[in-house]
């Protein structure tokens, strides 16, 4: 193999030659799952830095936040004590720029350090990109960079472990079996460069098997460690409960929603078929306004039966005077408004739902991911998972299946009887 002979050089292991051999053969987008310890970015650092000297350009080296770039490549080391910056061979460096994380190399080429959750595709165009730890980066990235390699004929290598079934799942799903991709997906268990008894001292310490699992096993299935409902959703799948689930035209289709004010809008359609619930389809969006979410409630083929709305929906906004209750009823929709409970209480309903809940695997795709990933938060000062969930991308969808838990096995929850009446009897009609 064609090696830069780099001071301390890295000596890649047995399988980790496969991906210098990759680049070697061609291919021009490569996608590593590795588990932890494998040597992930000394692995693709020094892919990078040969590509460097064989052809002249710009070079992009992207993690999840510039912060852990910073701390892990620019300031970072191997477990030997070598530094990865020394993975550069010191004499052909030209200038290096702390700020940004940039170094230029006497051929001309440059390598610079950036992180996903600020990136901007203004003025570069880079030969080679890596993506490290990309299950946690902000996969809008990758579409700013994929037209400019398509167009100079660059390349791409994305590398990291599972974060459960979110982008990085579905990105090793569609390419798994393309011939245009190099793809490799390593536990333990191929590469032996974990020791199962360090595993088991790493178990007995206190990791969760979920982590377990996902860390040195490479497993997609297990959701995030801190999931609320991972575990359940796992159940699912493995029950077959996640599956094509026929519409029944008979039965009335309910549906909740989580509303955003400068975040998404999330909405669930079920139905009750006797003691199961048939989760049938999922949409979410961003930006618009309620009439938005109402057209998409008529283009659907649905009898519904009620529409639940949560609490602060009756809540006025300061610019018209109208709640959104109000402005869902004057768009020709008579919701329901789901009760305030304790969001544990919620998160409990959920957890005692999920188990009689068939899900369409297709319509309702996004929508389970978010069931998945939505997880506690962690105070890295204590080493602890608190009860308060993230609020991110995953939350909305969460938070609106939270609502559906709270009324799925109820008619009516509003304590105005005149009001039940003149809802059910406006709702139970095709809208």
């Amino acid at each position: 193999m064609n090696a830069i002979n780099l001071p301390h050089n890295f000596t890649p292991r047995d399988y980790q030659i496969p991906l210098f051999k990759a680049l070697d053969d061609g291919y021009k987008r490569i996608l590593a799952i590795l588990h932890r310890r494998a040597g992930k970015d000394a692995t693709t650092l020094s892919m990078m830095i040969r590509e460097m000297f064989k052809r002249k350009g710009y070079y992009l080296y992207v993690f999840p936040t510039a912060s852990l770039a910073r701390r892990v490549i620019w300031q970072g080391a191997m477990k030997d004590g070598t530094r990865f910056l020394d993975f550069f061979p010191s004499e052909l460096i030209k200038r290096k720029q702390d700020q940004t994380m940039m170094i230029e190399l006497t051929n001309g080429s440059i390598f610079q350090l950036v992180g996903s959750d600020r990136f901007t595709n203004v003025g570069i165009n880079p030969l080679l990109v890596v993506f490290s730890e990309f299950s946690l980066q902000d996969p809008s990235c990758w579409n700013y960079i994929r037209p400019i390699l398509a167009e100079n004929d660059g390349i791409a290598i994305f590398q990291g472990t599972p974060r459960g079934r979110n982008h990085f799942y579905d990105m090793y799903e569609t390419v798994k079996d393309n011939p245009k991709w190099f793809v490799k997906k390593l536990g333990v268990n191929d590469t032996g460069a974990v020791s199962l008894e360090s595993i088991e001292d790493e178990r007995l310490s206190g990791l969760s098997e979920e982590v377990i699992q996902q860390e040195f096993y490479v497993s997609f299935t297990r959701g995030v460690e801190g999931s609320y409902y991972g575990k359940l959703v796992d159940v699912a799948r493995r029950e077959g409960r996640i599956t094509k689930v026929l519409w029944e035209p008979d039965s009335e289709v309910h549906c909740a929603f989580d509303l955003g004010m400068n975040d998404s809008t999330t909405i669930w359609w079920w139905q009750n078929i006797g003691r199961e619930i048939h989760i049938i389809d999922y949409y979410e969006m961003n930006g618009e306004p309620l009439s938005h979410y109402v057209k998409v409630l008529k283009n659907k083929p649905y009898v519904y039966g009620d529409v639940y709305l949560p609490h602060d929906a009756r809540v006025r906004e300061l610019g018209t005077g109208v709640s959104r209750i109000d402005t869902m009823r004057q768009l020709g929709i008579s919701p329901q408004i789901v009760p305030m409970l304790h969001i544990s209480e919620g998160i409990d309903r959920v957890r005692n739902i999920l188990p009689r809940c068939w899900f369409d695997e297709e319509k309702c795709k996004k929508g389970i991911e978010t069931l998945e990933c939505y997880h506690k938060e962690y105070n890295s000062k204590y080493e602890v998972y608190s009860e308060r969930p993230v609020h991110d991308k995953y939350s909305h969808g969460a938070d609106c299946f939270r609502m559906l838990s709270i009324v799925v096995d109820k008619s009516s929850l509003t304590s105005d009887p005149k009001e039940i009446y003149a809802m059910n009897r406006e709702n139970r009609r095709r809208i």
